[in-house]
């Protein structure tokens, strides 16, 4: 399933070494966040864990990040792992300047979240 904005998508697949790939492109902002909001809550949060892949993401707003949070507290309900892979500079600036730095996984891209993804949780 993708789902389509003007300025924005999130496609959904499940990778072939386990961790289910949200990838996320275009503009995070009030408009859109409720897309990937409901992505989130659809994805299979298991022993894999969930990557989101956002080196397509050209912006994002509070309610972008609002979801990542989201996102994070679905995963650590779940006792499964969330990565964020391909996080623009200006945008790491900003996750820092909040403290969420300290909070989320980050990987350059999503073959290195995939890869350091490894073996399930127990």
């Amino acid at each position: 399933m993708s789902v389509p904005d003007e300025t924005f998508t999130v496609t959904p697949r499940q990778s072939a070494s386990g961790p289910y790939v949200l990838e996320v492109a275009g503009e995070l902002d009030h408009h859109t966040a409720p897309l990937l909001t409901e992505a989130v809550n659809e994805a299979p949060f298991g022993p894999y864990g969930v990557v989101l892949d956002l080196s397509g993401l050209t912006f994002c707003d509070s309610s972008g990040i609002t979801v990542f949070v989201t996102a994070h507290r679905r995963s650590w309900d779940k006792g499964s792992q969330l990565s964020l892979a391909g996080v623009a500079p200006a945008q790491m600036r900003v996750l820092r300047m909040v403290g969420l730095d300290e909070v989320f996984t980050f990987h350059a891209g999503v073959e290195e979240a995939l890869r350091a993804a490894g073996p399930p949780l127990p």
